[in-house]
């Protein structure tokens, strides 16, 4: 008998997933994106990705299908994966599989963790504009939303920040920082010595740093992304991380609570019930792709990055009143339409007369107003087909 060459770890090919469905195959679709609007709209707004599943993913959501195997998720699998991928991908070896915790989500993660670190009325710092699920869940727990918006560069500015945590700290307030790494929605990858300067800050005033890092995987090739826990004095901050992003996983849902060694208390006061809530086929999923699906994801961010430069281009030609700084992570692109004089929400006017679906800016808080938020993980066929369209909406 014909001995077989064993199976690659992932897509030999590695092609561009971004370039293998048609929009005819997508809109069969059932997910969100695909049903919140008419057929005839383009839907680029909520972070969905355009692609096939990766070839390890899909394994072993068949695989575990084929057994039945369909019932509560057990073990550290998932968080052994996760701590291999961040000793790979980012050179960090301090992801320690003991203090970590299965959450149902990235954004459940985030509500039982600041339930732990603060109290009903204290006060959460966010970075403005930012991840709009931020500011309801924060409102939900009783607490209140400070802000400290980016700079002119939509990068963490400092002083703002420094400006929020010596408020935030008054009257005896256990103050948490809600840290967006990288930042949704600009794309900004935040530096090793920019982080390090905002645990110097939250240790100076006592706040507790709770990072969302979700999009983490997800940088153009070239770039480093810089763990919250690796940099020096971030021993007591949290992190919330999952595969969701990358691997275009919000349908099956896990992902990980992640403590720095003085945190670890406070991530075992976390309801043990909370570890309930992930689905063990989301936990399946996530694992795989963590562990066996490097190769899809580069070329995602490959074509990401060539997307990232095709809308730049895109836009100079036919909207150049756009401004648009193209930036190193996730899968989103903000776009200052101010100079289009379509009002606070660009957006609006860019459905109703373009038939394109983009994310409101004003949803994102204070610096939102005149912007859109447009997803990148899409074909070069749509994204330009979205520009054209966009470009014809009268002003």
């Amino acid at each position: 008998m014909e001995r077989r060459a064993p199976t690659p770890p992932d897509d030999p090919d590695r092609t561009d997933p971004l370039r293998r469905l048609s929009l005819e195959e997508l809109r069969r679709r059932t997910s969100i994106k695909w049903r919140t609007h008419p057929a005839d709209v383009l839907p680029l707004w909520v972070a969905e990705m355009d692609v096939p599943l990766a070839a390890p993913v899909v394994r072993a959501i068949t695989d575990a299908i084929g057994l039945g195997d369909t019932g509560y998720p057990a073990g550290t699998a998932y968080a052994e994966a996760l701590a291999g991928f961040a000793r790979r991908r980012w050179g960090w070896q301090g992801l320690a599989v003991p203090r970590t915790m299965i959450v149902p989500d990235v954004m459940l993660g985030i509500v039982e963790v600041l339930k732990v670190v603060t109290r009903a009325g204290d006060p959460v710092i966010v970075n403005c504009p930012v991840y709009p699920p931020f500011y309801p869940f924060v409102a939900h727990m009783d607490r209140r939303v400070v802000e400290a918006p980016l700079g002119p560069d939509l990068r963490i500015d400092l002083a703002a920040l420094e400006g929020a945590f010596r408020q935030a700290a008054t009257g005896g307030a256990r103050a948490a920082y809600l840290l967006c790494s990288p930042h949704n929605p600009t794309g900004t990858v935040h530096s090793a010595e920019e982080l390090a300067a905002v645990a110097a800050l939250a240790d100076r005033y006592g706040v507790r740093v709770v990072a969302d890092e979700i999009h983490a995987p997800v940088v153009a090739p070239g770039t480093a992304f810089v763990p919250y826990l690796s940099v020096p004095g971030a021993e007591s901050g949290l992190s919330l991380m999952s595969a969701t992003k990358a691997w275009n996983l919000a349908g099956v849902k896990a992902a990980l609570a992640v403590a720095g060694p003085a945190a670890a208390d406070d991530l075992a006061r976390v309801p043990e019930e909370v570890g309930h809530g992930p689905s063990h086929l989301g936990v399946i999923a996530h694992t795989a792709a963590l562990r066996d699906g490097g190769g899809w994801l580069d070329a995602l961010c490959a074509g990401l990055d060539d997307n990232r430069r095709l809308l730049a281009e895109l836009l100079a030609e036919q909207l150049p009143a756009v401004r648009y700084r193209p930036a190193p992570g996730t899968c989103l692109a903000w776009l200052d339409c101010r100079r289009l004089g379509l009002g606070d929400d660009p957006a609006a006017a860019f459905l109703a007369r373009g038939r394109v679906a983009l994310s409101p800016g004003p949803d994102f808080g204070t610096g939102g107003a005149g912007h859109v938020r447009l997803n990148l993980a899409t074909s070069p066929e749509v994204l330009t087909e979205a520009v054209r369209r966009m470009a014809a909406t009268p002003t």
